[in-house]
């Protein structure tokens, strides 16, 4: 929110109810790590990869990278994801490539169709890696969000920043989008930025494309090959503009640009008029999973890969395969 990004009189208005949000979520953090409060030790590492903030800052890209990291290394890893979004009641329960995004969410098919890895969702933590290790012998699990999700103890915590909106007015919520503050950071593993400029303390993440795929048929189209044509973009994320200036970097001519909230469910009906049968429709991978079943022929995804440096690459991945007693080479 827009709001959220600058100090004006609506966040002085809403200042008290920031700080007795804040009050409340330290005392409850406070509690839960002085063992007042009980919480769950699951048998195997957990890693949370997560963010101190509202709105879309690139976990899902840095999940698949991390599980496709640990995968090349012979590790098995499973995930667990709240599955928001989804409109199951079934819980906990096992995604599949095949699973419906509307019932158990769209982040947790897309990381499963990109990676094959064991996933399960819940609300409740414990309840999906209870599943997980019933089903699959795994030696760490990932937890797809979740930092402030205190009755889950963790062995290593990741947070993600938008590097370009960074803290925005840097009020907790509601006055700002900040779930907690940034001396927050202090007690994490790594800081993962993504775009804008990255500061001393923090690894740099950078999201690519190589091709756009075709939503009804899987196929692979050249970027260079869309770009000639008239395109329009739609995005239902955490941060549209981020999906839209990235094709306009490519070199994409777009007619117009449709913002969509995040996990929103889609209709045939709904996105048949954003794009005439002689325009191309972008999209991002995340809706692709939602689109399938009635996709046109003229609809397209851009999925996106995130990459480190070799130096970060390691520093990332060295104490989680230190833990795992696994060597770093």
């Amino acid at each position: 929110m827009k709001i959220w990004q600058t100090r004006s009189v609506i966040t002085w208005l809403l200042s008290p109810l920031s700080l007795l949000f804040y009050i409340i979520s330290t005392i409850r953090r406070t509690l839960f790590c002085k063992n007042y409060l009980k919480s769950y030790r699951s048998p195997v590492p957990i890693l949370i990869v997560g963010n101190i903030s509202v709105g879309g800052n690139g976990k899902t890209p840095l999940v698949i990278w991390l599980v496709e990291q640990l995968q090349q290394k012979g590790i098995k890893v499973g995930v667990i994801s709240r599955g928001y979004g989804g409109s199951t009641k079934e819980y906990p329960q096992l995604v599949t490539a095949q699973s419906s995004a509307e019932q158990v969410g769209d982040e947790p098919v897309l990381i499963v169709q990109r990676t094959g890895v064991p996933l399960a969702i819940s609300p409740n933590r414990q309840q999906s890696i209870e599943l997980l290790l019933k089903t699959y012998s795994l030696d760490l699990i990932i937890a797809d969000d979740g930092l402030q999700h205190y009755k889950l103890q963790r062995d290593f915590e990741w947070v993600v920043i938008d590097g370009e909106r960074r803290f925005g007015n840097g009020f907790v919520l509601p006055a700002g989008g900040l779930r907690e503050l940034p001396s927050r950071l202090k007690s994490v593993n790594a800081l993962i930025c993504n775009g804008g400029i990255t500061q001393d303390n923090e690894h740099k993440m950078t999201l690519s494309t190589e091709y756009a795929i075709n939503v009804k048929t899987n196929e692979k189209v050249a970027l260079s090959e869309l770009a000639q044509q008239q395109c329009v973009a739609m995005a239902g994320i955490g941060f549209p503009p981020r999906f839209f200036n990235m094709l306009a970097n490519l070199g994409f001519n777009l007619t117009a640009c449709h913002s969509f909230a995040d996990h929103q469910a889609y209709s045939k009906e709904q996105l048949n008029p954003l794009a005439k049968q002689n325009e191309i429709l972008l999209m991002t991978e995340k809706d692709a999973v939602k689109c399938r079943t009635f996709a046109e022929d003229n609809w397209f995804f851009v999925p996106i890969n995130a990459t480190f440096s070799e130096i970060s690459t390691k520093q990332l991945l060295g104490p989680i395969l230190q833990k795992l007693g696994i060597e770093n080479e």
